[in-house]
């Protein structure tokens, strides 16, 4: 049989977005179910065994489970209702500007949920090699760092004994030093750009503390190994082409690729939702909506974040915009926010004037100390910023009583 169900709102994913989302909506009168293809709540969390977490949120040190744990228990006393063990199919916009969701689980079987609004915190996926096209064979001991990371931290299994590590993001970073703990030789981290892509202070704690030496503008080139990996070749960057000529060769049995996180979009894309080319992930405006009416994208999903506090933030944010929407009462968004100089994206991209806007960018600069300028339609500044030390791995996040015209935002780095 199928089941039928009704609520205002449906969360897809049950991580820190989707956790304070719900809780929320739920607050805000609204009732709120919460649908997790995993077993339990917290997504990405429980494998982050680190700590570092909770520091906005909870204004206390906490490892990624304990962060799940509390951020699940906002949304539970919040009374939101929860599905694990199931898989959103499909979501299809019915005439009436409802939503109506196919849902699969092996405790319920089919169940078709009808709802008003659909946060999507469905969170971000990794790149791997085959985003890279990198030569060799495909033996055994290649992973993404993720999976790794759940390989060690959940089923408590050593993915090898000696590892180069392909770029320089921060789930990489972490596994260099989780797995040094192990006691697994990390031999290298590869990293194709001339910075590195993940936070400073994981590089300091991740690589320096560990004597992990860090190749900057190195590209990998082969991967050795038939059956399962022996090796991996490194040239150095001479104007943007490898230097086949000065091959660096790591002996490794286990190469973790950390190159990248993509906002997930599968769902989305059906519906008619649009893209960001420069994020991967949905255009938004202030209230976290698309250009679908009724669909609502928060976190990773809508643009990879630094920490998961701006997550669980940012998520808050859009449910209190869910919540105005189905009472009637939210502003209609009309004016547009661009960028400039120096700035890979802004989001929200279209806001409300009145309101206080949360404007957060990814600089493309490094930088000790920049000035981030706003100006209206005409050119005139309505406000700036000084930021210490900038650099694309971590985003700039700022708030703005928006005026009734579009707004520029320019970042310059000061001499």
């Amino acid at each position: 049989m199928i089941e039928y169900i009704k609520r205002d709102v449906a969360v897809i994913g049950a991580g820190a977005a989707g956790l304070f989302a719900a809780a929320e909506t739920m607050k805000g009168g609204c009732s709120t179910i919460v649908i997790d293809r995993e077993q339990r709540a917290g997504g990405i969390l429980n494998q982050c065994i680190h700590n570092g977490f909770g520091l906005h949120c909870f204004k206390e040190e906490l490892t990624g489970p304990e962060f799940a744990a509390k951020a699940f228990e906002l949304a539970r006393s919040a009374d939101a209702e929860f599905r694990f063990g199931t898989t959103v199919r499909s979501i299809k916009r019915n005439d009436d500007g409802t939503f109506t969701l196919e849902m699969l689980s092996r405790a319920h079987g089919v169940t078709l949920l009808d709802c008003k609004a659909v946060i999507m915190a469905v969170g971000c996926r990794e790149r791997n090699r085959g985003n890279l096209a990198v030569p060799g064979r495909r033996p055994a001991g290649v992973w993404t760092a993720g999976t790794a990371q759940k390989l060690l931290n959940i089923e408590g299994v050593i993915p090898g004994k000696s590892a180069v590590i392909v770029g320089s993001g921060d789930i990489g970073l972490i596994m260099a030093r989780r797995m040094s703990w192990c006691g697994v030789k990390v031999q290298a981290v590869i990293e194709i750009m001339p910075r590195p892509s993940g936070l400073v202070r994981n590089i300091a704690q991740c690589l320096d503390d560990f004597n992990i030496p860090l190749h900057l503008s190195h590209q990998v080139v082969n991967i050795h190994g038939t059956e399962h990996v022996t090796g991996v070749d490194a040239a150095p960057l001479v104007d943007g082409k490898p230097d086949m000529e000065n091959i660096k060769h790591f002996d490794c049995d286990t190469i973790l690729f950390s190159v990248g996180l993509v906002p997930s979009n599968e769902l989305m894309l059906p519906l008619g939702v649009e893209i960001d080319p420069n994020t991967g992930g949905a255009k938004v405006d202030s209230n976290g909506e698309t250009n679908v009416p009724g669909i609502f994208v928060a976190g990773n999903a809508l643009h990879v974040h630094d920490l998961v506090d701006f997550v669980a933030e940012e998520a808050a944010e859009t449910a209190h915009a869910v919540v105005r929407k189905l009472n009637g009462t939210a502003p209609c968004p009309r004016y547009a926010a661009n960028t400039r100089n120096n700035l890979r994206y802004v989001a929200p991209l279209k806001f409300a004037s009145g309101e206080k806007i949360h404007f957060r960018f990814r600089p493309t600069i490094t930088c000790e100390k920049a000035i981030l300028t706003a100006c209206d339609a005409g050119g005139n500044e309505i406000k700036r910023w000084t930021k210490m030390f900038v650099c694309p791995a971590e985003m700039i996040q700022i708030e703005l009583d928006a005026p009734g015209s579009d707004i520029t935002f320019n970042l310059e780095e000061v001499k």
